[in-house]
């Protein structure tokens, strides 16, 4: 289940009508509202900003409970307890800072359980407390994709993506006449490209990690897309793209899932916030001109959805545009509990 929030933030610009705090009215012919002096500084300095900053924001917050057979059992005290099909497991979960709400008898039915190494907490072992098998399936919007416990504390399927997977859906069905091109960016082990597959999408998948790809092109067998038009391509996203660019190939949907840092196949140095900029503008010039879409997600939470945001509209900004920025939070089991949050994101189309 997805369900989508929005939280206002607000930006009062004097001379202008828009929404106060709690939702009072503020304008020319309504009396000023007693702000902080810092409110009314940005406020007034913002008075020569381009016209479509001067609205009031709004981030979205966008929940879901993940694919069917997923289910957060259970988070708190920097862990999250999942069941991954017939498989619980027990992760580490900074965001997660309040007390769990089940008892240490229910994280005990755990399958297996995730220590982190050092300050990374992708990087560690899994101890199995039961057993568990080599691989095991889970079903998500047409696509099946195998899970294991491995090196990383990634299972091979991010539950949270649903929402995003499912806006894809979306809008590959809103390009008619033709097949729908897409570009899955760090398409790790394939989700969103056999997804985008079976919905009768031509598929182009990047990404540097030999072993991901072969995993997705598994995930693709096993699937029953063995004869969808995807493209593997093990590549450094960043070279990859320019070369498009350059080719003038164009795509309807584009999908982009950078980690904070990374290597290419030939030691290509990849940083979130050194990278990403040129990455956008060069994923601008691939979007259809005559309609696209594009979702980011961006792991590194201490970041500003609104700063990638910024980062977005510089370069995709069109007649026609409508963009979507937020939090992606995952929903315990039961609609009851606290969310974890996950990423931040950006859609847009045109």
């Amino acid at each position: 289940m997805v369900r989508s929030l929005c939280s206002a933030m607000v930006l009062v610009v004097p001379g202008h009508v828009g929404c106060g705090i709690g939702g009072s009215p503020v304008g020319p012919d309504l009396p000023p509202l007693s702000l902080p002096m810092d409110t009314m500084t940005v406020s007034t300095s913002l008075r020569n900003a381009p016209q479509n900053l001067l609205s009031a924001r709004r981030l979205s917050l966008i929940e879901t409970t993940g694919p069917e057979g997923y289910a957060l059992l259970d988070c708190g005290g920097g862990r999250k307890l999942e069941r991954f099909g017939p498989v619980i497991v027990d992760r580490p979960e900074r965001q997660a800072l309040w007390q769990p709400a089940l008892s240490e008898a229910r994280w005990r039915e755990a399958h297996a359980v995730f220590s982190a190494s050092n300050d990374d907490d992708e990087k560690g072992n899994w101890r199995k407390d039961k057993p568990v098998p080599d691989g095991w399936p889970m079903d998500v919007l047409g696509a099946r994709v195998t899970c294991r416990l491995q090196g990383l504390w990634h299972l091979g399927l991010f539950p949270e993506q649903d929402a995003h997977w499912a806006w894809m859906v979306e809008r590959i069905k809103a390009v008619k006449g033709r097949s729908a091109r897409v570009l899955n960016l760090f398409g790790y082990t394939g989700a969103a490209s056999l997804i985008a597959a079976a919905n009768s999408a031509e598929v182009t998948h990047v990404d540097a990690s030999k072993k991901a790809v072969t995993w997705a092109r598994e995930n693709q067998s096993v699937s029953g897309l063995s004869e969808k038009p995807i493209r593997w391509i093990v590549d450094d996203a960043a070279k990859f793209v320019a070369r498009e660019v350059r080719r003038e190939r164009v795509y309807d949907v584009i999908l982009v899932d950078p980690p904070k840092f990374g290597r290419g196949p030939n030691k290509e140095v990849w940083d979130l916030f050194d990278s990403l900029p040129g990455l956008m503008s060069n994923c601008a010039k691939l979007a259809d001109p005559k309609g696209a879409s594009m979702v980011l997600t961006v792991y590194a939470i201490r970041a500003s959805a609104v700063a990638f945001e910024q980062l977005v509209r510089q370069h995709f900004d069109r007649p026609g545009s409508v963009f979507d920025t937020g939090e992606l939070l995952l929903r315990p089991e039961g609609d009851d509990g606290f969310a974890v949050p996950t990423s931040l994101f950006v859609r847009w189309h045109s």
